[in-house]
């Protein structure tokens, strides 16, 4: 990073920092999300509804939407966050940019905590 500044000659600002981090650190998440879930679903019994075998007055929900629909929605979240880099930028919420990706990061932890929840869950219905 400081040798890119030096070599176009500026600084980089603070929110191209704190993006690229954010960034960097999300892809790791929805990958390891995504392997997670590969490994539960090539375990758990894929049945019509699942959430059935681990609470049955839940409501239903079949093997591929318990387990896929998390690391769906992280994927697309981490494609627009990629992409959208810019209109992040512009559609500044707080005074402080480091409020706004720590707040961005907890709720990006918190779903990535739900994602794995649910893999182990289906993994151990297996054994």
């Amino acid at each position: 990073m400081a040798l890119q500044a030096v070599r176009s000659g500026r600084a980089p600002d603070e929110f191209s920092r704190l993006h690229r981090a954010f960034v960097e650190h999300f892809a790791y998440a929805v990958a390891f999300v995504w392997l997670a879930s590969i490994y539960a679903a090539v375990h758990a019994p894929w049945v019509r509804n699942l959430r059935g075998l681990i609470n049955p007055l839940g409501r239903v929900e079949s093997t591929w939407s318990f387990l896929f629909a998390l690391p769906l929605l992280m994927t697309a979240a981490w494609v627009s966050v990629a992409v959208g880099g810019e209109s992040i930028r512009r559609a500044q919420l707080l005074k402080n940019q480091t409020h706004e990706f720590a707040i961005a990061g907890a709720i990006a932890f918190v779903v990535f905590c739900l994602a794995l929840d649910r893999a182990v869950t289906a993994y151990l219905l297996a054994f």
